[in-house]
C-alpha cells in the first residue's frame, strides 16, 4: 500500500499532462473606419439578405440554389466526413474490447514422427486446438497526444463547417449576380428592340423620301445599315442572356434544356445595405472564422508532434477458454489470462521526430499567415464594393444627365434635317448616341445590383449566428 499510494498519484497526474501550447486566437483588429465608406454599428444583414432587393424570382432562385446546388451538395458531405472523423479519434480515448477465436485440427507425418521415438512407441498423429478470447486494450494517453488530435480534428470540422456557411454565401450571391446580369440584359434587349423598331421606320420613311426624288439613296442606305447594327447588337444580347441563364441552371442543379426564367426588367429601388463596424465584419465572416479553426487545428497538431518525443504507454488484458477437445472446450480448468503493460520509447529515429515537430510549427507559421491574409482581404472585398457604388452612382446620375441631352441633340438633328439644313449623318451620329447612353444606363444599373450582392458577402451574408 506505501509504493501503491504514491504509483496511483503518479499515474494520474502524468494523465492529466497535455503537451504543446493552448490555443490563443491572434488580435484581430479591422481598425474603426472605412476608407471608402462610412462605418455604423448596429448594421448585420439578415440570413436571408437577398430579399432585401423584394424580388420574388431573386428569392426563388436562390432558394433552389441553396437546396439543390451540387458544390454545397459535395461540401455538406465533407462536413459529415470531417464530423465523423472526429469520432474516430474520439474513440481512441477508450478501452477497446475485441473477440477472438480459431479452431484447427492438424495431422502429421507418421514417418516423420516416428522415426524419432523409441522402439514400441506410439504418438498421436493428429492434433485439435480450439481458442477463444475476449482482447482488452487501452491508452491511457498519459501526454495528452490523443486529446490533442480531438482538438484538432474538432477544429477541422468546424472549418469545414464555416467554409460550407462561406460557399452558401457564395453560391447565393452568384446567383444574384447572374440574375442582375439577366436582367441588364433584358433591359438592354428591350431598349434594342424599340430602336430596331424605330430604325425600320426611318427606314421607310428614307425609302419613300427617295423613291419621291427628296433625296437621294445615301440616306435610305445609311438608315438601312443602322437597322441591321441594332439587330447585330439584339443578337449578341440574346446570346449573352442565354449564357447567363445557363449559368442559373447549373447553379440552380438543374439542365440547362429544363430551365428557363422569363424576361423582365428589374424594378424596385435599390436596397440600402451599409457596411457596420470592420471589426463585426471580421467576426462574422465564415471564411475568417474557418481559418481561425484551421489555425486552431494547425496549434493542436503541435502538439501531438510534441508528445512523439516521449514514451508510449498501454495496457492490455485477454481472457478466455483453449483446448484441445471440443467437447472440453469450456471446462474451468481450461481457461486462459494474460494481463500485461508496455511502453515504447524512442531512443534513435535520425532525426525524425524532432523534424516533424519543426514540421508543424511551420505549418502553423502557414496557418497564422493564411488567417491574416484572410482578414485583409475581407475588408479589402468590403473597400472595393463601397468605392464601386460610390462610383457607380455618379456614372448613373451623369448618365441620366447624358441621356437627357442626347435626345434633345437627336430631336434637333432632326427639325435641322427635315429643314434642309444638315445632312442624315447627323441623325445617325444622335441616334446612336442615344442608343450607347441607354445601353450604357441600363449596365449601370444592373452593375449597382450585382455589386450590393457582393457588398453583403463581403459583409458575411448574414451566417454570423453558426
Amino acid at each position: 500500500m506505501k509504493f501503491r499510494l504514491p504509483f496511483s498519484a503518479a499515474f494520474l497526474l502524468l494523465g492529466s499532462c497535455t503537451l504543446g501550447p493552448d490555443f490563443q486566437a491572434p488580435g484581430a483588429s479591422g481598425g474603426s473606419k472605412w476608407k471608402e465608406g462610412q462605418a455604423v454599428s448596429g448594421s448585420r444583414l439578415p440570413d436571408n439578405w437577398w430579399r432585401l432587393f423584394n424580388d420574388t424570382e431573386l428569392n426563388r432562385l436562390v432558394n433552389r440554389a441553396l437546396t439543390a446546388n451540387q458544390d454545397l451538395a459535395a461540401a455538406k458531405a465533407r462536413v459529415d466526413t470531417s464530423r465523423a472523423l472526429v469520432g474516430v479519434d474520439r474513440a481512441k480515448l477508450f478501452p477497446t474490447l475485441d473477440l477472438s477465436g480459431s479452431a484447427g485440427i492438424s495431422r502429421r507425418s507418421a514417418d516423420a514422427i516416428q522415426s524419432n521415438l523409441p522402439p514400441g512407441a506410439s504418438v498421436d498423429l493428429e492434433s485439435q486446438n480450439y481458442r477463444s478470447t475476449f482482447d482488452l486494450a487501452y491508452d491511457p494517453d498519459l501526454f495528452g497526444r490523443n486529446k490533442r488530435q480531438i482538438e484538432a480534428s474538432s477544429a477541422a470540422a468546424d472549418a469545414s463547417e464555416a467554409l460550407l456557411d462561406s460557399q452558401r454565401l457564395g453560391v447565393a450571391t452568384e446567383v444574384a449576380r447572374q440574375y442582375f446580369l439577366l436582367r441588364g440584359l433584358d433591359a438592354q434587349e428591350a431598349v434594342l428592340r424599340e430602336t430596331v423598331t424605330s430604325r425600320n421606320d426611318a427606314l421607310d420613311i428614307q425609302k419613300s423620301r427617295a423613291d419621291a426624288g427628296l433625296v437621294d439613296g445615301l440616306s435610305s442606305s445609311r438608315a438601312r445599315t443602322e437597322v441591321e447594327l441594332a439587330r447585330n447588337d439584339l443578337a449578341a444580347v440574346r446570346r449573352q442572356r442565354g449564357s447567363a441563364e445557363h449559368a442559373l441552371a447549373v447553379l440552380c442543379g438543374s439542365r440547362p434544356a429544363d430551365f428557363a426564367v422569363s424576361s423582365r426588367e428589374s424594378d424596385g429601388p435599390l436596397p440600402l445595405i451599409r457596411a457596420g463596424l470592420p471589426a463585426e465584419v471580421l467576426n462574422r465572416r465564415p471564411d475568417v472564422r474557418a481559418a481561425e479553426q484551421e489555425l486552431r487545428a494547425a496549434n493542436a497538431r503541435i502538439g501531438v508532434a510534441e508528445t512523439a518525443f516521449y514514451p508510449n504507454f498501454s495496457l492490455s488484458a485477454s481472457g478466455g477458454f483453449e483446448a484441445v477437445d471440443a467437447s472440453r472446450f469450456l471446462d474451468w480448468e481450461n481457461r486462459v489470462l494474460s494481463l500485461g503493460a508496455g511502453i515504447a520509447a524512442p531512443i534513435l529515429d535520425g532525426g525524425s521526430n524532432r523534424a516533424n515537430y519543426q514540421a508543424a510549427r511551420a505549418r502553423y507559421d502557414e496557418a497564422l499567415a493564411k488567417y491574416r491574409q484572410t482578414l485583409l482581404i475581407a475588408l479589402r472585398e468590403v473597400e472595393d464594393a463601397l468605392i464601386d457604388l460610390k462610383g457607380l452612382a455618379g456614372s448613373r446620375s451623369a448618365l441620366g444627365a447624358a441621356l437627357a441631352s442626347s435626345r434633345d441633340t437627336k430631336k434637333l438633328s432632326q427639325e435641322r434635317f427635315d429643314n434642309g439644313l444638315t445632312n442624315y449623318l447627323d441623325i445617325v451620329d444622335a441616334d446612336r448616341t442615344v442608343l450607347q447612353t441607354r445601353l450604357a444606363l441600363s449596365q449601370v444599373e444592373a452593375q449597382q445590383r450585382i455589386t450590393l450582392a457582393a457588398l453583403a458577402k463581403a459583409l458575411g451574408g448574414g451566417w454570423s449566428g453558426k
